[in-house]
Order: structure tokens, then sequence, then C-alpha cells
């Protein structure tokens, strides 16, 4: 489990990074002259640019393997972050953040589908994926608290330079931490998954590895939704005079999930159906905020967390437990595409749309839509 280790670490870096910039960044874009509208774009276009990226890892992981691309993913991204600190105008940090969207888009199915591969069984398969959710929450509950701590304390530009010497530090490790030939030719192709009877159905040709399209409108649905919410939690009147109780409240958030993911009981239930009832119960904490219910925002931060950790790992079993392990890396580059372009589309939506209605609707809307859309027919494995 060595290996294993070595990734959760790469993946808690890696999000930790990540995280740290979301209480901050629309502050910095605010200091530099960012209108409201740009900084949903600069937000969006972190995630739009993903999609070559992962296009790119899908094909280039199945067939190169994951080392690579860790490595890469890490290092570019730190020194990406480095020339961010100097940004002096909105337009250079827009183009700043479609680089590091591209090259941080190899990070997640790289390290997803060794994850997958290293597991014996099922079982322990699942075990893994939660145990990545597990360690991407603990990542974002102190990185929120964290990144807008070294702001108050550093500034802007000595923070992201911060940040970006721990990405770059950690692409060395993983330069000399992974040993992927070796932990490949102890690799074995797993069972098909037995515990999943309302779930996917194989569509010939699919080149999501036998997984219908509609499906991938759930993480797409989830991440639109936290595009929206990530957007507006840095302008509610709460954050507007404090960065760092903006981080607080992004860091309410994880906690929740922190809680969902330490409830091991939880992987004895088929993965689709939590990924069912997450997401249903995600969608009406939404409607909740949207109509002002009685619930203050900081239970509702943690609700949502709590429906967060739920999800996540569940659709990562999902779709590892219909697919050969020869097409980990497409599919989960799928994942990672839906989830790009959620993101991508919410922070737009959320700034153009915030002066006309509640962006917690609008995430309501998105996440009611995708379940509808949800094929609910029986599963039968998906073909190598």
């Amino acid at each position: 489990m060595k290996i294993a280790i070595w990734l959760y670490l790469f993946i808690f870096v890696a999000f930790f990074d990540l995280h740290a910039q979301y209480p901050i960044l629309s502050p910095f874009a605010l200091s530099i002259g960012a209108a409201p509208s740009f900084i949903g774009l600069i937000l969006g276009v972190y995630s739009i640019t993903h999609l070559p990226g992962n296009l790119l890892a899908g094909y280039g992981v199945d067939r190169y393997g994951s080392k690579r691309f860790i490595v890469f993913s890490l290092i570019v991204a730190g020194i990406v972050l480095i020339f961010q600190s100097k940004v002096t105008n909105p337009w250079d940090l827009l183009i700043i953040r479609s680089i590091s969207g591209f090259v941080l888009a190899f990070l997640s199915p790289a390290c997803l589908s060794l994850l997958a591969k290293i597991a014996k069984d099922r079982i322990q398969q699942g075990k893994l994926m939660s145990g990545n959710g597990l360690v991407h929450t603990m990542a974002s509950v102190v990185s929120p608290a964290a990144g807008a701590y070294l702001v108050a304390k550093l500034g802007f530009s000595t923070s992201f330079t911060v940040l970006g010497w721990g990405l770059i530090v950690t692409g060395v490790l993983a330069f000399f931490g992974i040993d992927e030939k070796k932990l490949l030719r102890g690799s074995h192709e797993l069972p098909p998954a037995e515990d999943a009877p309302l779930a996917l159905t194989e569509v010939p040709g699919d080149r999501g590895g036998g997984i219908p399209w509609l499906f991938y409108g759930i993480p797409l649905a989830l991440s639109c939704s936290q595009g929206i919410l990530f957007f507006e939690l840095p302008l509610v009147k709460e954050s507007q005079n404090s960065i760092l109780t903006s981080g607080i409240l992004f860091s309410l958030v994880s906690l929740g999930a922190l809680v969902t993911l330490s409830m091991l009981f939880l992987n004895r239930y088929s993965p689709f159906l939590r990924v069912v009832f997450g997401s249903l119960s995600l969608a009406l904490v939404f409607f909740g905020m949207s109509v002002n219910w009685a619930i203050p925002l900081f239970a509702s931060l943690f609700l949502i967390g709590m429906a967060k950790g739920i999800i996540y790992p569940a659709i990562a079993s999902t779709l590892a437990g219909v697919t050969s392990s020869s097409r980990y890396g497409r599919v989960f580059s799928l994942l990672s595409i839906s989830f790009s372009i959620g993101a991508f589309i919410g922070p737009i939506v959320a700034g153009h749309m915030r002066g006309h209605t509640s962006p917690y609707f609008l995430a309501f809307l998105a996440l009611m839509f995708a379940l509808t859309l949800l094929p609910l027919r029986p599963m039968t494995t998906a073909s190598a």
C-alpha cells in the first residue's frame, strides 16, 4: 500500500493548493480591477481548459501509464502558480488560470487510474476510492482557511509563490516515489462489480466503457452547483469584509464531507444508490438556501459538505465497478471532463444571473435535471 500513500500525498498537496485559492481568487481579481462578471470567467476558464488536458490524459494514461503525467502536472502547475504571483491585470490572470487548468487536468485521471489498478478486489477498490475522497476532503478542510491566513499575513503575491513551490517539491517527490513498472507487474483484472442492482446499462460502442452518457450529467451538475457555491460564498454579506471568514465558510463544507466520509458503513451500500440519494439531498439543501429557509448559512454549508462526502467517492466507485482496467484512464478522464464543464458553467451563470435570481436555485435546477435524466436500468459490466 506504499504506492497508495504516495498517491494520497500528491492528491492532498494538489487539492490543498487548489482549495486554498478559492477564498482568495475573487478578492485578488477585484484588487487588480476585475468586474464581478469577469471574475466568473476567470474562475470558469480554469475548468474549461481542463477539457483538452482531460482528453489527452484519458488515452495517454491508458497507453503510457500514470507516473509521467502526475510529475508533469504537479511541477508545471507549480511554475504557473509562481507566475500568477506576478500578475497585475485581469487579462493576464485569465491567461494564467487557463494554463493552470490545462496542466492540472492530467493529475486526477492519472491518480484515480493508478489507485483503481492497485486494488486486489472490488471491496478494496471501493475503500481506495473512499480514501481518495477522504484525503481530498482533509485538504479542503484546512486549505481555504490556510489560504486566507496566508494572504492576511503575507499578501497575495507571496502566498501564490509559496503554494507554487509546494506543488513543485511534490512533483519532484512523485518522480522518485512512484515505481509504476514494478506496481503494474503485480496487477490483474478485477471481476465485475456485484453490488449495483440499479445502475448502468452497457451501450455498444460507448467510449465511456459501456456507461451511458447521461450518467455523466450527475458529475456535471454536481460541479456546476459547486462552482456556483464557490463563486457566491466570497460575495455573501458574512464574507464581504473578511477573507478569513470566507475561508472558514469553505472549510465548513469540507468538514461536513469529512463526517460522511468517516461513516465507513456507507460503503456497504450500492455506490449508484449513494449517488442518487446524495444528489437529491444536495439539491434540496440548495433549494432551501434559495428560499432563505430557517437553517443558518453555516449549518447549510455543513449539510452540503455531508452530501458531497457521499456523492464523490460513490461516483468513482460506480465507474470503476463497471469498467475494465484497460479503460480506467479514459473513463476517469470523462469524469474529469464532466466536472470541468460543470465548474466552467457554474461561476459564469452565477456571475450573470445573481442580480435576477438566486444562484442557489440554479444549482437546485441543475441537480434535479440531471437526476431526471439518470438511466435507471440494470447494470452490466463494461467490455474491455
